[in-house]
């Protein structure tokens, strides 16, 4: 593949301006037809607009979805990162707009935008950059993998047309507004732009998210252009709606844990150095809560584990030793509608905690390889891709900063049924108990092989599973409060 994309693609051959409007109409009429296929057959899809400024990207936009149905489309214009954006990873701000299944959004500017201007301007280095471009290329493999149709269009102007549109533009009092410094400068520096645009389009170039460049010689030829392109798209995109998606294998270094049954569980600790105990670690994680919020370090604490295995009080003790400004805790349920019709990850990018906070999950994103695997709520394909999506989506986070810490709450098969026959029979806390808990303890086997496949799968160095025995609530809570600790003290003291 060449590494001078722009300069040795060739333009294909511009019709006469005729033929261009009678293409239009028909290719007009085709679009509307299949946005209504698209609803009836749940495809996704992402459309990017990128390329050069004052290439006429707003225009055509503007004239593709003059025949949507505006129901089932949205426009999302990607102006400067926001100050709470900059204070989520990269790909937040990407993640969190994808469409619903059934839906098109158009994206006028994307991520290609945010990482070449900041490599341009010498605001990140090589070694960001780098790590940039792996994190989109994942994104949008992950998002095809997922049933997306992704399809990128980069408008292509030399410097010399540029510098006159531009000025064109400025020229008029009722279209000055649309050229920003950020277009002034591109033309100055064409041919540095040039260059990094080359290596970015190279970089992501992939086949299941390829990049189309579009002649925006003029306005119509161009919308031709891209209409022609997102119509055959979409329907090899519907062809293979029921596709197989080719299982990646680990790259990532992983963590041993070892199996669920060699855990032993007869770890207790006394009233007296259980209460001892908490009260000096919670006024430890307290002090440590000041400093990861002055120093900006993001902190994601998950919990899994059993149904009655204590996950709520252990939860609790840690939250009661945080400022509440600084921290939320996320209960995870059943998927709302809206939530099933995206990506899996989806739900969880868009409740990730800002630097410096703490974000707790109760119950995560790993339901997919554990009770979705078993009830069926998604093929064997979705289930077992999730793995490395998975570790690709920790190591994401863990790149952008954030201190990642996964407890498995664990007890034996007694000890829940004590504690269910418990809840069970006392009013105040009948609540805690439902009929898929007594449901869930019949499949106990075949939740601790899919656990134990999980914990082997997913436990990276960089975000190792920890398990906390808990046939004793107070040992569980003590030992996590340690991890905890232990693990925002080593990031601040050694960096890492």
């Amino acid at each position: 593949m060449s590494t001078n994309m722009i300069n040795e693609w060739v333009k294909p051959e511009k019709p006469t301006d005729e033929k261009i409007s009678e293409k239009l109409k028909t290719l007009r009429i085709q679009l509307a037809k299949r946005q209504l296929l698209i609803k009836e057959k749940k495809l996704p899809v992402l459309v990017v607009f990128d390329g050069w400024g004052a290439a006429g990207k707003g225009s055509v936009l503007g004239r593709v979805i003059k025949n949507l149905d505006p129901r089932f489309f949205k426009t999302q214009t990607l102006s400067a990162v926001t100050e709470e954006e900059a204070r989520r990873p990269f790909l937040y701000r990407y993640f969190s707009k994808i469409p619903e299944a059934g839906k098109i959004v158009f994206f006028d500017g994307s991520w290609m935008d945010d990482v070449t201007l900041d490599y341009l301007r010498g605001n990140i280095k090589e070694k960001e950059y780098n790590r940039r471009i792996t994190g989109i290329k994942r994104f949008e493999r992950q998002l095809n993998d997922d049933g997306y149709l992704v399809v990128k269009f980069f408008f292509q102007i030399d410097k010399k047309t540029q510098k006159k549109r531009i000025k064109g533009l400025l020229d008029d009092k009722t279209t000055s507004w649309r050229v920003n410094k950020e277009d002034l400068w591109q033309n100055d520096h064409y041919d540095k732009c040039l260059k990094v645009y080359n290596n970015y389009l190279e970089a992501t170039n992939q086949f299941v998210a390829p990049w189309y460049f579009i002649d925006s010689e003029s306005k119509k030829w161009a919308e031709a252009q891209v209409l022609e392109i997102l119509i055959k798209n979409i329907d090899t995109a519907l062809q293979n709606s029921e596709r197989a998606v080719p299982i990646l294998q680990n790259t990532f270094s992983m963590k041993k844990v070892g199996a669920l049954r060699n855990i032993d569980l007869n770890k207790t600790i006394s009233d007296e150095e259980y209460d001892e105990k908490l009260d000096r670690l919670q006024k430890k994680l307290r002090k440590l809560h000041n400093e990861i919020y002055s120093k900006k370090i993001p902190v994601i604490i998950a919990y899994e584990g059993w149904d009655a295995a204590g996950k709520g009080g252990n939860i609790k003790r840690v939250a009661a030793a945080l400022d509440p400004r600084g921290y939320e805790v996320h209960p995870i349920a059943s998927p709302e509608p809206h939530e099933k019709a995206r990506h899996h990850l989806w739900r969880f990018w868009t409740r990730l905690p800002k630097d410096g906070h703490i974000a707790i999950f109760d119950r995560t994103w790993y339901g997919r390889v554990m009770v979705e695997r078993l009830e069926g709520f998604c093929s064997e394909n979705d289930w077992q891709r999730a793995y490395n999506e998975i570790n690709e989506f920790e190591n994401e986070l863990y790149d952008w900063g954030a201190i990642i810490i996964k407890f498995w709450v664990q007890i034996d098969k007694d000890t829940q049924l004590r504690r269910f026959t418990e809840r069970q029979d006392t009013p105040e806390k009948r609540w805690k108990i439902t009929d898929e808990d007594w449901r869930n303890r019949e499949k106990w086997d075949l939740y601790e092989t899919a656990v134990d496949e999980m914990i082997e799968k997913t436990s990276t160095e960089f975000a190792p599973w920890y398990v906390l025995e808990s046939n004793d609530k107070h040992y569980a809570r003590i030992k996590a409060l340690e991890i905890i600790i232990d693990a925002i003290e080593k990031r601040i003291h050694n960096g890492n």
